[in-house]
């Protein structure tokens, strides 16, 4: 059984990605906990018994509710989560960088519960344009949520372990493999029982300079079959975002220098270019794109590049730690990085042995100091800005200079700040990397700014201007003409008076509602530990319930602790038993008449120590190194954060004036959270992210401002506060143009590898209306000639649902229960075919009747001959082998009558699936010549051809005579031996 329901992004306008996967016996999947550029509380689903999760990119649309659902969503936490290590760390500092930088992502609270708190204290009516805002993860904690994701890596199966309130998995397998677009980003396979299922969203075919392409293609076979694992699945999941998309003639290359081009043409007039992108996907490609730019331009002493003269920015809060996860992450991105990290390395290598001949003489300004390596994300020319200060001194300069900001929605971030700024002037260029021509309607207010450019881009009602590029062939940049745009911008603003009182008494109620229901996480846990417990009990009181009544029981249990805080109705004593004792207060008495297993003493609870036949289970993040820990101020969230002696209120010692240092002195608090890392970053890389380097030297621009952004404290209230939104009309004159950085599949990369893939049940998710009908109608015409199927049958294997519509997509199977006889049994030969068993057999097939009898059954019948007597034996058992006899079809041996007329009927067959590319390397192996000649076609010895057909039916086509220059054929021929090899390759099963 497969049931697929998209809760985010089916047929759709928003971004955001977020599927439910349910398998046979109620195992849960939920693939991504994907947010909007709007963070709207309302798309999220309160999600619960879940088996396990699995993220697959570090994008706000895959995972920027994940600290949302753990701090919000009761056992949120205790459910297993799977990723790929890049998405981890890199998924980290993403959602630091969005609580940081705007408290839309705290959400408001909900104005109903507002309502009933304010009735029920008989306070005046509430505001209605008052948005109180729920206390935001802290930089600790969502450390702390993500060191509970379990890391994988590529091409490695897994058997995932479930949640303390989900059924067994019964052998889930998930393996991860690579789908490009970002690092780390994951096309998950799942293999549950006969149910193949392949989950690939936003993936990439092409390969990038950062990333490498999308794992699909198998290298061993020429990159014309797709991998074995990924082939045939029985249910395809897809994103259809791009089905009408148009690659651009030149690929990669040529997307580079169109980008190079538009920057060039802009700089050289002294403008300002912003390139809105994210903070920790494709970031990594644009940066890496425009500092090499920089350095070849820089290193040619011959040309004028107006780059030269041109300084290039990365704003992002934490874009500092982006950067130096990503150059400890180079082996999950293309070879060519590892390549170019090791020609950087033997060229410092080279320079560290002519040290002394070089010390005589001056420097040259391309070398790194100290002959270091300059790796792929060292950079030279590309500074990061951090703080709100420097992007305010940047953006008020004059000069030319080429600005990379987050986000690239323009909803939050610096790109919004800049955008205001630089939206004047019509020398400035505003570059959009990516589409939003189907994100919301422009007309209403849930229109992102992303979207209105893209729709002025589109429309061209004020004019183009044609740049000449490189190449001699025109750029496109639009003109905006005067044009007003809505620049909201939200401040989070701590609250008053009778704001606060109103606030003091929502939290008053949700208290009061907590102990009479305990939803605490530790309540939660205890409770799911209980009928865990309960579950796994081996006492003789509890073995007297059945497996599946204790299995019920726990699900029962953990399903009505979590929907404690939506339904808001506590747990009554039949649902607690025994265990009311300890979470209700006030009570002391509990009736154990009649009750059975645990419910009849008095509760204990009990930790318990993990172990297994080799000893106690160990923590291996115990044992880590200091550098592969996860510090955060100096704390290890792996242990949950800092320390109790280091919490607000807690008390010091004497002379101490803040919390201590990791030396334990006191007064030496850090004030700024990003000192401690940047000066390891200092030690290890020669550069900082508070000291912005260039060829190793402080930039003298942002040196005055390192004093101003260390003592720059963030002037967010850390208590109670509120949403306030102010609108900024903005008059535009600067420039739009597009370049196609997205980093996604297309047209054609959709309609090539689908049919390769040959799904059985394909579903289409993650794009909008047309896109998905588009792509579903030209799916239906291409599987149609690359199957056996019917036209009526692909049609109905192709599923498009919306956002909640659940579909079932179970495998398709014939299967009957036949029962063998003994004698039929006797005569079967098996052979081995890739590790399975395999046997053709041919019986007569009659319905017999079957005694089953059990041993259950002839000890009750003991128990009532002493009981009845012996009189009444006969009749009890006549009666009970009544009872048991039922008629079964069984197969047995063949009448020697019907043997002799169906052995001339019987062929034998041929078991297995031999690919060519394996074919050839056997005939090379043995001596013959092997090359493949056009499409599915393999040469042998010039004069054997085989083909593949797309039913996998092998064609050998040539004559049968010998080479005379070739002694190894001079027995056989080239057609024989081809064929013998083939045979070989098979399983040969006899018929009759």
């Amino acid at each position: 059984m497969f049931n697929f329901i998209p809760l985010l992004g089916a047929q759709s306008s928003t971004s955001a990605s977020q599927s439910l996967l349910e398998l046979d016996g109620g195992v849960k999947v939920l693939v991504d906990v994907g947010w909007d550029e709007y963070f709207t509380v309302s798309k999220l689903k309160a999600l619960e018994s879940l088996s396990i999760i699995l993220l697959t990119h570090a994008t706000t649309s895959h995972l920027g509710a994940f600290a949302h659902c753990c701090k919000n969503f009761p056992l949120f936490t205790q459910i297993p989560i799977y990723a790929t290590t890049p998405v981890i760390s890199l998924g980290r500092t993403l959602l630091q960088d969005i609580y940081s930088s705007t408290p839309l992502a705290s959400t408001v609270i909900p104005k109903e519960n507002l309502a009933e708190s304010s009735y029920a204290s008989g306070s005046a009516q509430l505001d209605p344009s008052l948005q109180f805002l729920l206390q935001p993860p802290t930089t600790e904690e969502i450390a702390h949520y993500f060191s509970l994701i379990h890391p994988l890596k590529y091409s490695q199966p897994h058997e995932p372990l479930p949640s303390a309130f989900s059924p067994p998995l019964n052998g889930l397998k998930i393996t991860a493999y690579n789908a490009g677009h970002t690092l780390g980003g994951t096309i998950w396979h799942l293999q549950h029982g006969m149910e193949s299922i392949v989950h690939a969203v936003d993936w990439n075919q092409v390969r990038e300079n950062v990333l490498g392409g999308a794992a699909w293609l198998d290298a061993s076979a020429g990159g014309a079959e797709v991998i074995e694992q990924l082939r045939k699945p029985t249910a395809l999941v897809c994103s259809s975002r791009g089905a009408e998309k148009i690659s651009l003639t030149g690929g990669r290359k040529r997307r580079d220098d169109l980008l190079l081009d538009t920057i060039r043409a802009t700089v050289a007039k002294g403008g300002t270019v912003l390139i809105p992108t994210d903070t920790s996907a494709r970031v990594l490609e644009l940066a890496y794109l425009l500092e090499h730019a920089w350095r070849k331009e820089h290193s040619s002493s011959g040309s004028d590049s107006p780059f030269k003269s041109t300084k290039l920015y990365l704003a992002s809060k934490n874009v500092g730690a982006t950067m130096r996860y990503a150059r400890s992450m180079l082996e999950w991105m293309d070879e060519n990085i590892a390549k170019e990290l090791e020609a950087d390395e033997a060229t410092a290598t080279t320079k560290k042995q002519h040290k002394r001949t070089d010390s005589k003489q001056p420097g040259g300004r391309d070398s790194q100091p100290g002959g270091k390596a300059s790796g792929p994300f060292d950079f030279k020319h590309l500074k990061l800005l951090e703080r709100r200060i420097q992007v305010d001194k940047i953006t008020s300069a004059k000069g030319a200079r080429v600005i990379l900001a987050s986000d690239a929605s323009l909803e939050w971030g610096f790109s919004k700040e800049v955008l205001r700024k630089i939206a004047a002037d019509p020398m400035n260029l505003i570059i959009l990397t990516e589409s939003y021509g189907t994100r919301g309607n422009v007309a209403s207010e849930e229109a992102s700014l992303a979207s209105l450019l893209w729709w002025w881009y589109q429309e061209r009602r004020d004019g183009v201007a044609l740049e000449a590029g490189a190449d001699g062939q025109n750029l496109e940049q639009v003109h905006t003409g005067g044009r007003e745009m809505q620049i909201k911008s939200a401040e989070q603003v701590a609250l008053e008076g009778k704001e606060l009182l109103t606030y003091q008494q929502y939290l008053a109620t949700q208290r009061r509602l907590l102990n009479q229901m305990p939803i605490g996480n530790t309540a939660i846990t205890e409770t799911a530990a209980d009928a865990i417990d309960e579950t796994s009990s081996t006492s003789s009181s509890s073995s007297e319930e059945s497996d599946p009544e204790r299995q019920g029981k726990a699900l029962n249990t953990s399903a009505a602790v979590a929907n404690l805080n939506r339904n808001k109705a506590g747990l009554n004593k039949e649902t607690l038993g025994v265990s009311v004792l300890l979470r209700q207060p006030g009570v002391y008495d509990y009736d154990v008449r009649g009750k059975k297993g645990r419910d009849q003493m008095f509760p204990f609870v009990s930790k318990r120590r993990r172990a297994d036949d080799f000893g106690e289970l160990i923590r291996p993040d115990d044992y880590l190194r200091a550098e592969e820990r996860d510090d955060v101020d100096g704390h290890d969230m792996r242990d949950g954060g800092p320390s109790k002696d280091n919490k607000l209120g807690q008390k010091r010692k004497w002379g101490a004036t803040g919390s201590q240092g990791e030396k334990g002195e006191p007064g030496s608090r850090i004030t700024n959270k990003r000192r401690q890392h940047d000066s390891n970053m200092t030690d290890q890389r020669g550069m900082s992210n508070g000291e912005n380097l260039t060829n190793g030297h402080i930039d003298p621009e942002l040196d005055e401002l390192s004093d101003a952004s260390d003592s720059e404290g963030d002037d967010v209230p850390s208590g109670p506060s509120k949403l306030v939104v102010e609108t900024h009309l903005v008059e535009a004159h600067l420039k739009i143009a597009y370049v196609d950085f997205a980093g996604l599949h297309d047209q054609r990369s959709l309609s090539m590898l689908i049919p390769l893939i040959q799904p059985r049940k394909l579903i289409l998710v993650g794009g909008t209306v047309g896109e998905t009908e588009y792509l579903a109608s030209e799916c239906r015409q291409k599987l149609i000639s690359t199957s056996s199927g019917t036209a009526e049958g692909t049609q109905n294997n192709i599923f498009t649902p919306t956002n909640g519509q659940m579909v079932n997509a179970s495998v398709d199977t014939n299967a009957w229960t036949v029962k063998l006889s003994n004698a039929l049994v006797k005569r079967l030969r098996w052979q081995n075919v890739r590790g399975l068993g395999v046997v053709t057999l041919m019986g007569h097939l009659a319905a017999t009747a079957v005694d089953e009898q059990q041993p259950a059954d002839s000890m009750s019948q003991k128990r009532q001959k002493l009981i009845k007597g012996n009189s009444e034996e006969s009749e009890l058992d006549e009666k009970s082998i009544e009872k048991t006899q039922h008629v079964a079809p069984v197969l047995d041996v063949l009448p020697p009558s019907m043997a002799a007329a169906t052995r001339s009927i019987a062929q034998p067959l041929h078991v297995g699936d031999l690919r060519l590319a394996d074919l050839r390397k056997i005939l090379q192996s043995a001596g013959h010549t092997a090359e493949f000649r056009g499409e599915g076609t393999l040469l042998i010895d010039a004069l054997v051809a085989v083909r593949k057909t797309a039913t996998g039916r092998l064609e050998v086509e040539g004559g049968g005579l010998g080479l005379p220059d070739y002694p190894a054929r001079s027995l056989e021929g080239s057609f024989y031996a081809v064929k013998r090899k083939i045979y070989d390759g098979l399983a040969v099963i006899a018929g009759g």
